[in-house]
């Protein structure tokens, strides 16, 4: 199984417009700027690719999708595994059309019920496209993922999770042994006991101080000490992680990820 991170930032991006716009001077820790030098501060909004035995799963179609696919040459997608459908995790949705015309066929979703029916909502003119319609539209079939399936011959458990007033929110254990959860405030009892016993653990953390509807550093670290992973990496960033200071203070099991990693699971 080979993971590549497209996009590791939160809604806002890394750099951020806001710091921007104030010089730079508003960003908490330099972090916004020190992005035109370094690489690794550069965020965009969170997704995944999943390659394992020829299939590739897309995990959310970010607001960043098109840049995403093009710098890190996607050249398949089988299906997306949608996390839930706030607007940085949904909005590259229509640019999937390119993927249905090359590969000659409707492309695959899968979500919560709440989650495509948001989505559905959101791109009415894709399920429901009106005679007059002027340029491509994306082919899709939607499904309902509420309990393990196989996605392109891959074994995938959903994870339901906190975060927010979603009621559909979730990540995903995919195959046997990695799990993908961007998004999340808390992790019901149930749902912990299915991320036992993984060697890759994907968890969100937004930022250090604490966040009404995300995990701070310190609530994604007790997470990641429950669950002892082989290894774990901290995605979802915002401008406030400085990973060269804060990676310091980590287990060595413990790292945040960044756009472009790619990691090789057995």
């Amino acid at each position: 199984m080979r993971i590549t991170f497209l996009g590791t930032g939160t809604s806002h991006g890394v750099p951020a417009i806001d710091c921007m716009l104030d010089n730079y001077d508003r960003c908490p820790r330099g972090v916004c700027l020190r992005a035109a030098s370094d690489p690794r501060y550069r965020r965009t909004r969170a997704s995944i690719l999943v390659e394992v035995n020829g299939a590739s799963l897309l995990v959310d179609t970010s607001q960043d999708f098109r840049e995403q696919m093009l710098a890190y040459r996607v050249e398949r997608i089988d299906a997306v595994l949608y996390t839930h459908a706030h607007a940085d995790h949904i909005y590259g949705l229509p640019d999937i059309r390119s993927y249905c015309q090359h590969q000659g066929g409707a492309v695959d979703i899968y979500g919560s019920e709440e989650t495509l029916r948001v989505i559905r909502d959101t791109f009415g003119y894709i399920f429901c496209p009106p005679a007059d319609i002027g340029g491509g539209i994306p082919r899709l079939r939607t499904h309902v993922l509420a309990e393990p399936a196989e996605v392109s011959g891959v074994h995938i458990v959903p994870i339901a999770v906190a975060h927010g007033s979603l009621r559909g929110c979730q990540g995903y254990r995919i195959g046997e042994r990695a799990a993908y959860i961007p998004d999340v405030k808390a992790i019901p009892t149930g749902s912990l006991r299915l991320l036992w016993g993984l060697d890759l653990l994907i968890l969100n953390c937004l930022r250090i101080t604490p966040h009404a509807t995300h995990l701070s550093l310190a609530e994604s670290l007790s997470y990641a000490q429950q669950l002892r992973p082989k290894r774990c990496l901290l995605t979802h960033l915002t401008h406030d992680i400085d990973y060269q200071t804060e990676e310091q203070h980590l287990p060595e099991w413990v790292r945040f990820a960044y756009d472009g990693l790619v990691v090789d699971e057995p």
